[in-house]
């Protein structure tokens, strides 16, 4: 059996919303019923406060590999990818090593595919403005997977640098806001994919009713989201030992004593399958914890190894 290469371009043009979201679905249903295994993922800090990330996993009866990943946020700002690195994936029946899949394109496109999910099982019926924090590869991707999910009306959009803002609100037919505050005034969905290192979003600033989707911070440390939304939410994590370990707003909120364990009332994948309630009131704020995990990887890179 000879290794397969299967580049960015390949997997932009064959890994669409229809194909990644519902395989990001059915893996995280696996994942909650006990059919994955992986390890919490490893960390290097690197110079410059850039890392490097090491995800191994299996999906029982069938992928298992690792992901490779370097995380050099600076890279934005060049127009380039803040995540970049390779799947390994072996052949569940030999064990032979059977592709090596760019894990920067796989994962841009399963992070927003995943928050398009919970977004799905989580916002309001009738949710139809999305307010989208940061300007990064993420904000695009997640602005399209949401599209490809609910009928959104209306998408404000907000970043550090205003130019750049403007800029992509024009290409992706959003409105660009001067504040946080003006961005999510209306919102019933709220997107956070920044590299913020300190809070920027309390429970002051959303209406009652919001679904708020945590995504840029992927560690222990950063944080996006303030301690008293964390604490008001009724709060998803992608993979709940993960979140414990290493969701940092979690972490921080759980420090400050505002929540235990089980304020984490599941993982998405449980809302999927259908075992716990996801929203349990209209005015209700709810919040998806999205570190990212290893069975997204594995499923997206099997599907992309299977015949065209």
């Amino acid at each position: 059996m000879s290794l397969r290469f299967i580049d960015a371009e390949e997997v932009a043009r064959r890994l669409s919303w229809d194909v990644c979201i519902p395989l990001v679905r059915d893996a995280m249903i696996a994942l909650s019923i006990g059919r994955t295994r992986q390890l919490l993922r490893g960390i290097i800090d690197l110079d410059g406060g850039d890392a490097f990330g090491v995800m191994p996993g299996a999906i029982d009866g069938g992928a298992f590999g690792a992901k490779l990943v370097s995380v050099f946020s600076g890279n934005v700002t060049r127009g380039g990818q803040s995540h970049q690195g390779v799947i390994a994936i072996f052949d569940p029946e030999t064990g032979a090593p059977a592709a090596i899949v760019d894990a920067g394109e796989v994962t841009a496109i399963r992070t927003a595919a995943a928050t398009a999910a919970a977004t799905d099982a989580l916002a309001r019926p009738d949710a139809s403005t999305l307010a989208v924090l940061g300007t990064g590869e993420q904000a695009e991707r997640h602005i399209a997977a949401i599209r490809a999910v609910r009928p959104v009306a209306r998408v404000t959009l907000w970043g550090r640098d205003a130019a750049r803002t403007r800029a992509l609100a024009v290409r992706l037919d959003a409105e660009p806001a001067d504040t946080i505050d003006a961005a999510v005034a209306d919102a019933d969905i709220v997107c956070t994919v920044t590299a913020a290192r300190d809070p920027i979003l309390s429970l002051a600033q959303i209406r009652p009713g919001t679904h708020v989707n945590a995504v840029g911070s992927s560690r222990a440390g950063p944080a996006e989201i303030a301690n008293d939304l964390v604490a008001a939410a009724r709060m998803f994590a992608d993979h709940r030992q993960g979140v414990l370990a290493q969701g940092a707003e979690f972490l921080n909120a759980k420090a400050a004593g505002l929540v235990d364990d089980s304020h984490i009332v599941g993982e998405i994948g449980e809302v999927f399958a259908g075992t716990l309630p996801g929203r349990t009131g209209r005015a209700q704020v709810t919040l998806y914890k999205s570190l990212g995990s290893i069975v997204q990887d594995l499923a997206c890179a099997a599907w992309l190894c299977a015949p065209e």
